[in-house]
């Protein structure tokens, strides 16, 4: 049996789901902020991601897919989206639109070959948002405060926002320089990696997996304490702008990133979420003013945010959080003989053009069978074609919940199954049960739920 590679997952069934309503929910977040989708390719020239990402990012150095094509070309798959986004944004000329700042985000899979773990593929999706064209400190904060609201409306709670800032490019020369002569006698200590990072990038030191908690690190300088008063001036800003938006953060001096293209704001989003253990970051990003220009683009301002959805879907369901997802149908349409089947296909085409979630048998089962599959797909109503109802224009429709039964005119049929459906959107509102399972609905409190469970009336 040929199985799907390490580190891929199969997305079905609830988890499915789960992933669409996430779609859904930064489709509308995005539509609130006026971003548009940017689509672009799964692979690209790897020399974007090597001078895009940097060379000495564990994402070029170990991480990323690369191979060569058939007509001998560097291809890599995209292992962020962020330096994809800026190559469109050179090469259709967006910086040319009078419409400023470009305000993008996208949806879409990337790849990294690192070890997989819980939360961590080697194929994994990521949402992320860019503003391009915009030094100002407004952004920082509306991207911040996107992405607090992103994983607010998906139910998450207890959010933390963690900022620091690398400052300018004299300020990170100058931090550079201390993290260079602060680790230089204590970098035998050190893993192999720091070791190589010490003169190629110090910073990569700080964010190291393998002696994340060393006291070396930990004592390292800070970013904050190199600032030039510039730099200082614009952290601050941001940090007012936070506060007037009410999103409360707490400063991170620990917190540098793990791509080389970051400058000024840096910042990390936790949720408390019980089951994700110490490692309970769930997205981040930062100000990258210099990578346009990098990708032989003109000087460009910018500053994005990405977040992966599988660790996303994760938290959400680690959280329990219950989200409104239809896992039911409106109608189940049974029948017994070839005629009645074929009236059940003329009539699940009507009824789903009206907009109404319809089922009915694909498989030949007894009627018995088809009621006990109609219970598992928690059809709210079930309708049961019969050859002599069909001749009198007449079907019998039962209420799943109720288990009462009526007959009704098909003329009828669309009519009585929206003003039955609404009645049925009227208690699931109302219900305050404890118990109420998801996908059923409820009695409102009154009586016996579709799922079992008996409240008695207050």
């Amino acid at each position: 049996m040929i199985q799907r590679q390490k580190g891929c997952n199969d997305i079905f069934g609830r988890n499915a789901k789960v992933w669409k309503y996430i779609d859904h929910v930064v489709d509308a977040l995005m539509e609130k902020y006026n971003y548009n989708y940017i689509r672009t390719p799964i692979f690209e020239a790897t020399e974007l991601f090597h001078r895009g990402v940097g060379e000495t990012t564990d994402i070029v150095t170990k991480e990323s897919y690369d191979f060569v094509d058939k007509g001998g070309r560097n291809i890599t798959l995209r292992p962020e989206g962020t330096a994809g986004v800026v190559r469109a944004y050179i090469e259709n000329k967006m910086y040319g639109d009078p419409n400023q700042p470009v305000k993008v985000y996208y949806n879409g899979t990337m790849y990294r070959y690192e070890r997989p773990q819980s939360g961590r593929d080697r194929e994994l999706t990521q949402f992320g948002m860019e503003i391009l064209g915009s030094d100002d400190p407004l952004a920082d904060a509306e991207i911040i405060s996107a992405a607090v609201n992103l994983y607010k409306a998906l139910g998450l709670k207890e959010i933390k926002v963690n900022i620091n800032s690398l400052g300018d490019s004299e300020s990170r020369d100058n931090y550079r320089k201390a993290l260079v002569e602060y680790f230089r006698p204590k970098i035998k200590d050190l893993c192999e990696d720091c070791q190589e990072r010490l003169e190629k990038n110090p910073l990569r030191i700080l964010d190291c997996k393998f002696d994340a908690g060393n006291e070396i690190i930990v004592n390292a300088p800070k970013t904050l304490d190199y600032l030039n008063e510039a730099s200082r001036d614009r952290f601050e800003a941001v940090q007012d702008l936070l506060d007037v938006m009410q999103i409360e953060y707490v400063i991170d001096p620990n917190i540098v990133r793990g791509l080389d293209y970051y400058n000024h704001t840096v910042f990390e989003i936790e949720a408390k979420v019980e089951g994700f253990g110490a490692n309970n970051v769930l997205g981040g990003g930062g100000r990258y003013n210099g990578l346009v220009n990098q990708l032989d683009g003109p000087e460009t301002p910018c500053v994005g945010f990405a977040t992966g959805i599988g660790r996303l879907a994760m938290a959400i369901e680690l959280e329990k959080v219950k989200l409104p997802i239809i896992e039911d149908v409106d109608l189940f349409l049974m029948y017994v003989n070839e005629d009645e089947k074929k009236y059940a296909a003329y009539l699940a085409q009507e009824l789903r053009m009206n907009d109404f979630i319809v089922e009915t048998e694909y498989t030949g089962r007894s009627l018995k069978a088809q009621f006990k599959q109609a219970d598992r797909l928690n059809a709210k109503f079930i309708c049961i074609l019969n050859s002599e109802d069909l001749n009198n224009n007449e079907v019998h429709i039962k209420n799943n919940m109720t288990k009462e039964e009526e007959v009704i005119s098909l003329d009828a049929l669309i009519y009585y199954l929206d003003e039955k459906l609404r009645d049925f959107e009227e208690l699931d509102d109302e219900c305050e049960c404890d118990n109420h399972e998801e996908g059923h609905k409820c009695c409102g409190g009154h009586g016996e739920c579709g799922c079992g469970h008996h409240h008695e009336e207050e």
